[in-house]
Formats: structure tokens, sequence, C-alpha cells
């Protein structure tokens, strides 16, 4: 299945923010391709969850068909003075076959490597039953307290609780702006994008910003105020994220990123939901300027 961050709608969003984007396709093999900026006046091409390989259509030739991909891909990056093109394919399969054609493997992971997929189709009582114990005992205990969970449109409450979020566990949100276009960006669109909050006596302590795109709903950014980490808020939202997603004909839920070296808290977290963990092959870099991809590199391990 074709990722959202490779449909037309996510490439018109990326547009908006003001990154240029391409799509590559040799009828075989097709790319959405995302320019991110760098230091000193240089740039990257990207291929978010891509590229997205037709092997029903491929009858033969799959090497030539890889290959002329790959030429179109450099002739880009060199037109626009790239440094290098970064790939994150979604299968071992399509890895397979770009690696060793110039492609190197990078540590640099932009999209999480591996997540945790719940399985929607089961039961209420099914889903309740895959559940870590110690997760079900949260879930129902916070579903005990005074707590609401709303659809809502107060992206000023979700922003309070992801500075504080961010500021706790050390890491650098987007711009507030980017949230904002994210949700007003898809109101309308086949992607579907929601802000949910939880609220304890109308004051709200966790947030999240998910994405519904054909049959999965995507956890895509999470927040909350540890002030009220007794009332177990995030288990209530999300098997409440859970039940909506089910209403709405969703077959998999996606928690979107674990990492236990990274993310050790969050990564028990998403693991006592009971879901499959998937893993992805990684990302992958074609160096187009063999010296400022060592600069680029340099400066990585420094900053």
């Amino acid at each position: 299945m074709k990722s959202f961050l490779q449909t037309e709608e996510w490439a018109e969003f990326q547009e908006s923010l003001g990154r240029p984007t391409w799509l590559v396709d040799t009828g075989k093999i097709a790319a959405l391709i995302v320019k991110h900026d760098l230091r000193f006046g240089k740039n990257y091409l990207y291929v978010p969850h891509g590229p997205v390989i037709s092997f029903d259509h491929i009858q033969g030739g799959l090497r030539d068909e890889v290959n002329g991909f790959i030429q179109k891909i450099k002739d880009l990056a060199k037109k626009e003075k790239a440094i290098f093109v970064k790939l994150e394919p979604l299968s071992d399969v399509v890895m397979e076959l770009i690696f060793r054609r110039g492609f190197k493997k990078s540590t640099k992971n932009i999209q999480p490597r591996r997540t945790v997929i719940i399985d929607l189709k089961k039961s209420e009582q099914e889903l309740l039953g895959a559940l870590h114990h110690k997760t079900r005992y949260n879930v129902n205990l916070a579903l005990k307290k005074n707590l609401d969970f709303k659809e809502s449109g107060d992206i000023e409450a979700f922003w309070k609780l992801l500075k504080k979020t961010s500021e706790k566990d050390k890491f650098s949100p987007h711009k507030r702006s980017y949230y904002e276009n994210l949700l007003e960006f898809f109101k309308d669109r086949n992607i579907k994008t929601k802000l949910v909050l939880v609220y304890h006596e109308d004051k709200p302590i966790a947030g999240a910003i998910l994405i519904f795109y054909e049959n999965i709903a995507y956890y895509l950014h999470g927040a909350m105020d540890r002030k009220y980490k007794n009332l177990m808020a995030p288990y209530m939202m999300h098997w409440k994220i859970i039940m909506l997603a089910k209403s709405l004909g969703c077959e998999y839920y996606d928690f979107w990123g674990i990492d236990s070296g990274k993310w050790p808290g969050v990564t028990r977290f998403k693991l006592g939901w009971g879901g499959r963990v998937i893993e992805h092959p990684g990302s992958f870099d074609l160096p187009i300027s063999g010296f400022w991809y060592f600069v680029y590199k340099i400066i990585r391990k420094i900053f």
C-alpha cells in the first residue's frame, strides 16, 4: 500500500510550506521527491516512504527499470544542485533493488524506522484483551477519571501542551504554523487530519494530531501536561482514538514510531497496546557531490 507521504496531496502540502516537489515516474517506478534546504545554501532531495514499485506491471527488465529511475533522480539532483538524494523505502524488496547502485546506508532517518500497528478489525474486547496487563489497568483507571475526549480546533491549547512536552523530552517541535497548516490544509481532502484533546475540568491536559488515509489512522504528533500524569490521560486518549478510528472504518492504527534508544518511555508505552512491530529498511543516501556530502556528514557529527 502506498503511504500518504507519497500522495499528490502530500506534495501539495509540502509546496504550501515552500518546499519544491517533483513526481518522477517511469511508469513502473514512481517517487514523490521533496527538496529540503541545508546550511550554506545547499540542499538535498528526499523520497519519503518510497519509491513505489508496481511489481504487478513489470513483466521483465526490472534492472533496466531501476537503472532508468535512478538516472532520472540523479539528473534532477544535479539540476537542483543537490548534495545527495535520500530514500526511505517501506519494503525490503525495494531496498534490495536500489542497494549497491551508489546508495549508502545512512544513520540519519527522517521518518521512524520502526513502528507499532494495531489491527482495528478486532472487536473491542479482543483489543482490550491484547493490551499489556499494565496498559489495560491504566486504560480502565483513566476511563473512571473525570476526563473528556473531544475533537477540537484549539491549536493554541495543543501548542502549549507541545511546548511543555518538548522541553521535558528535549526535542525540537516544528513551528506552530506547521501544525496550523497541517490541520487546515487537509480539511476537505482525501487525506484527513484531526486534532483531539483530553480535558480535565475544562483544562486541556493531553492532545494528538491524527492523519487518516485510506484504511489507516496515524498518530502523528502528541503532547501532554505531566502535572496531571496521575490521571493517565494518554491511556484514555489513545483508547478513544482507537474507538474513533474503528467507527470511521479504519482497519489499522499506526503509532508512528518507536525507538528504545531515543524514546524509551514512549516506546514502552506504545508496545503496551499489543500491536505488531513493523520495521522498515531505513534510510539510504545517493551522494551527488562527494565533497559536499563528506562535509555534510562532518557537520552532522559536530552538531
